[in-house]
């Protein structure tokens, strides 16, 4: 099987599967009273996809693991996690976040 084929397969389920899953609430919706427990598990899914998206790209270059305390990502977004805990303001978590980013390389002399 072509990586193209391949490509578009995995699209196409992925977007068949977000669907389905979607459609199922907005259908089901009126008979589904999902309890307590199931709202409170709904509650961490927005950090947990969060995490799931951001941590690639602190911790892994290149398809390496990167353990070392001088990768500026990871200072970065321990700011930036500081910044939102103290502030409550994404604005100012993104700015802080970007900032470092984009200076703590240069200012570490890692480029």
């Amino acid at each position: 099987m072509s990586e193209n084929l391949l490509l578009w397969l995995c699209m196409l389920a992925g977007g068949l599967l977000t669907f389905a899953t979607r459609a199922a609430f907005l259908l089901g919706g009126r008979r589904f009273h999902p309890g307590p427990r199931f709202r409170l598990m709904l509650g961490y899914v927005p950090p947990a996809v969060l995490a799931a998206l951001i941590a690639p790209e602190i911790f892994v270059s290149k398809g390496v693991l990167l353990s070392d305390p001088a990768n500026p990502r990871l200072w970065a977004a321990l700011a930036a996690a500081l910044v939102a805990w103290k502030t409550r303001s994404v604005l100012a978590t993104i700015a802080v976040g970007l900032l470092l980013v984009w200076c703590l390389p240069y200012l570490l002399g890692l480029l």
